[in-house]
């Protein structure tokens, strides 16, 4: 059980923050017409997180984090990722809100996969953070860590689909849902300025 309740706190701890991969998954609780369409991304999201997790606590973070070059590529790769989607969030109108250009489901996808595994902050909290603190465990607390932390993902990415899809219901005005969207895409692109001046 402490090796449960250790990844659990952990992982919802690194999840908690206001994020590329939490912002996209919300966005289209609020943007899809409804909960059905809205479940792609976070299925996706949870998906990911769910690999990048067995990789990181069965040996991977081990690996990255002693090649310097892979770690370069990866800050490199979602710096201009984060750029790019910045830049789509930001253009994001009014239409969006009302599901009239809502993303398609392969889109959907694709964008989640990216924000996912294109997302350095997300790799290296995986990788760095529950990769390494898995090291302490072996056998069946390795195994429960690891199902800890991934539970933490798939609830935390349909809770907040789920919300987003909740205020959408409650009809709350689309400038505020507008603001949102650029208060999203300079926070997208500050944490590319932060991952450039740390990548100098």
């Amino acid at each position: 059980m402490q090796a449960f309740l250790h990844g659990f706190i952990l992982a919802f701890g690194l999840i908690l923050p206001l994020g590329v991969q939490n912002i996209f998954v919300f966005s289209q609780g609020v943007t899809q017409p409804n909960i059905l369409k809205a479940l792609p991304a976070a299925i996706t999201a949870a998906l990911s997180d769910t690999l990048l997790i067995v990789l990181a606590v069965f040996g991977l973070s081990m690996i990255v984090l002693q090649i310097e070059w892979i770690r370069f590529i990866l800050l490199i790769g979602g710096i201009i990722f984060l750029l790019y989607m910045g830049k789509v969030v930001w253009n994001s109108s009014t239409a969006d809100l009302e599901g009239k250009s809502a993303l398609p489901i392969k889109q959907q996808i694709l964008f989640a996969l990216s924000v996912s595994l294109l997302n350095p902050h997300a790799l290296l909290d995986t990788v760095g953070v529950i990769g390494t603190s898995a090291l302490k465990y072996t056998g069946k607390e390795q195994i429960l860590f690891a199902i800890a932390c991934i539970s933490v993902s798939w609830l935390w990415f349909l809770g907040l689909m789920i919300v987003g899809v909740g205020m959408k219901k409650l009809d709350i005005s689309e400038k505020v849902f507008i603001i949102f969207n650029k208060l999203s895409a300079l926070f997208i692109w500050g944490t590319a300025i932060y991952l450039l001046i740390s990548l100098i």
